[in-house]
């Protein structure tokens, strides 16, 4: 079985694709941003394991990449900065974490011989769709400097690829959703606000449709992309195929958790006109047809699973209802 690092590992899709993995007997060496508590992120929610290293770094670090890369067979990259309205204010941070971050990365797999690197990229590079389904050909477009960020690190991959043959490999998930994901996204600030007894939800334009995705049907794509010799050197859509409104979803969450709640908009939430992203639909041909990958859940089951684990208490209750999260 290949050693695999898993960087980015104490966030929401990290720590359910580390999950995944070590139910299915590999060893992984997971990477959990350095901090002086010793607290490693969602990574606390997994048991103890034998298969399971963590370790605590900053990908900022060239000198630490070359380090835990080392016996290596297979990274997946998941380490970013990746909320929106975050880099309206802070987007030098995003340009250290996600294109040098992805560089340092790069570099060290390079040198140390690594088979295989999985890098995420992410479905807000395409913006507005310009067509409908959204496939790997679609044109990029920066309207955020997260989605620019996005952008330069998914070039500065593939450059290793052509440059130094370098076995990359581009997964661009759409709209993932699940247990764990910051209360930054549209689908926890409504399970969230509605669990913790709000009558009112405050959120930004519901117009916009996106393809959402379970995290354990993305996570499985993940996977698939990396088990599969095909994938080397190319841009993959992990998606639905499907999109819904933000409204439509807010309307079937409320369905599901038999809510009468009604939502506020709340101009914060807003985007810039021209940094909104508004219609994502994936294409997903090309994984089906490289690697034979289908996403099991439908969006009811995937909203079902995640609202069950929402509201428990001792899930809710990380999660601060009465703050707007950047």
């Amino acid at each position: 079985m290949p050693k695999i690092l898993v960087t980015g590992a104490d966030g929401f899709i990290g720590s359910h694709l580390t999950e995944m993995l070590l139910q299915k007997n590999f060893e992984v060496k997971a990477l959990s941003q350095y901090n002086s508590f010793n607290y490693w992120g969602w990574l606390e929610d997994i048991p103890a394991n034998n298969n399971l290293e963590i370790v605590s770094g900053d990908i900022r670090d060239s000198h630490f990449c070359k380090e835990i890369t080392k016996n290596i067979d297979v990274i997946y990259h998941l380490a970013a900065l990746i909320a929106i309205p975050y880099s309206y204010i802070a987007p030098d941070s995003y340009v250290d974490t996600n294109v040098k971050g992805t560089l340092n990365i790069c570099q060290a797999a390079k040198e140390n011989n690594v088979q295989r690197v999985i890098h995420t990229s992410t479905s807000e590079v395409y913006g507005t769709a310009k067509y409908v389904p959204i496939d790997e050909k679609h044109p990029k477009q920066a309207q955020s400097p997260y989605s620019a960020s996005k952008i330069g690190a998914d070039a500065m991959a593939m450059s290793f690829y052509n440059a130094f043959n370098l076995p990359v490999t581009i997964a661009r998930p759409f709209n993932t959703y699940g247990p764990r994901q910051s209360a930054r996204a549209i689908i926890p600030t409504i399970i969230s606000q509605i669990a913790s007894g709000k009558k009112q939800i405050k959120l930004g334009d519901l117009s916009p449709t996106r393809d959402f995705n379970f995290v354990k049907d993305t996570c499985a794509g993940f996977i698939a992309l990396a088990q599969n010799d095909n994938t080397i050197g190319q841009e993959i859509n992990i998606a639905s195929n499907f999109e819904i409104s933000m409204k439509d979803t807010l309307d079937l969450i409320k369905n599901i958790m038999k809510s009468e709640v009604e939502f506020v908009t709340e101009n914060q939430r807003i985007r810039p006109q021209n940094s909104e992203v508004f219609r994502l639909w994936g294409d997903n041909t090309k994984i089906r047809e490289l690697t034979g990958f289908n996403p099991k859940y439908s969006l009811q089951n995937g909203l079902t699973e995640t609202i069950n684990w929402f509201t428990k208490k001792e899930n809710l209750f990380k999660y601060k209802t009465n703050i707007y999260n950047v």
